[in-house]
């Protein structure tokens, strides 16, 4: 009897922090990756359209934006035809690509007011699960609102969808602790079952941002199970046999950094990872001497300290764990 992905997991299990991550490449630098803040991504099956957020420093002001891969190159960004509006942020394709989900602040109903959520006494732009259907032109039909216990709170993130038609997304709800933990909900009817917390440790530890792979295999997530080495990190977790979640792992490589990695997505092909991230260049002093225009072009590249978009490759930790295609 040969041995299954969970089984050999068992054995090589030990293999993940060594097993081989290739170094990451920035996205687009200077027309995706810039300046601002970019997170996000979600490529379509056949990997030539890309939607991501784009934002202030603050995160204030987010808008969905897409880019098309023409002759090995990124086209300028445009903003999606859903997006531009309200507070849009997150987007995210089911695996056949025939809907985008992302969250926002829009009015769950005509006649509503923008969604509001606060926590520790401040109150700002809550957020909703929402989607568009792909129409038979090509094209996205109008926003449609994801009804349901999901949605209670007014605070979803980073939702990700599995081919079952399982959401996974990370939120603050009664039973998250202090921060945030990682719910999923599965298609009931017309609608969804009520959240449950996917558990993967101590609730004291903060998790966000859930990239579940379409086979429910896996799950890269970002967070701090007490050994990241800034302010989040990404792990990843497996699914056992008896379908608990193994014990989170940090990746290995370069994947992280004493910087803030976050919002993991996967690509069509099997360890295509997408992460946020905002290391920057290094700067030392005395530092060669500026004028103007250096110091100009310095501050306004992509690794100024925003958060830009980085592609890696974990095909190698895939295959530690027997998860070959």
């Amino acid at each position: 009897m040969s041995a299954t992905p969970s089984r050999l997991a068992t054995f090589l299990a030990p293999l993940l922090l060594t097993a081989t991550v290739h170094a990451g490449k920035l996205v687009g630098p200077g027309t995706i990756s810039t300046s601002l803040q970019e997170t996000s991504v979600a490529l379509t099956p056949d990997g030539n359209t890309l939607y991501f957020m784009r934002s202030d420093f603050s995160e204030s002001d987010d808008t969905i934006l897409v880019s098309h891969r023409r002759d090995g190159r990124w086209s300028a960004p445009e903003v999606a035809s859903f997006s531009g509006r309200w507070h849009d942020s997150e987007p995210t394709l089911s695996p056949d690509g025939q809907r985008l989900y992302f969250v926002s602040n829009r009015p769950p109903r005509g006649g509503a007011a923008p969604v509001t959520a606060s926590m520790g006494g401040h109150s700002f732009a809550g957020t909703n699960l929402w989607y568009v259907a792909r129409r038979a032109d090509g094209r996205w039909s109008e926003p449609a609102h994801v009804d349901g216990a999901l949605n209670d709170g007014a605070m979803i993130y980073n939702p990700s969808v599995a081919a079952s038609g399982d959401i996974y997304f990370s939120a603050h709800r009664p039973d998250s602790g202090a921060a945030y933990q990682i719910y999923v909900v599965h298609p009931r009817g017309e609608g969804y079952s009520v959240p449950e917390r996917v558990e993967l440790g101590d609730v004291a530890r903060n998790r966000m941002d859930p990239a579940i792979d379409p086979r429910g295999r896996f799950l890269v997530y970002a967070g701090n199970e007490g050994d990241a080495l800034g302010r989040a990190d990404l792990y990843i977790a497996f699914r056992q046999p008896d379908g608990r979640w193994s014990k989170p792992e940090r990746l290995p490589g370069e994947i992280n950094s004493e910087a803030l990695e976050n919002a993991p997505s996967l690509g069509p092909h099997l360890g295509e990872l997408y992460v946020a991230s905002n290391r920057r260049d290094p700067v030392s002093f005395p530092k060669p001497a500026d004028d103007m225009a250096s110091l100009q072009r310095r501050l306004e590249g992509p690794l100024n300290g925003s958060r830009n978009l980085w592609r890696f490759d974990i095909a190698g930790v895939l295959h530690a764990h027997g998860i070959e295609r």
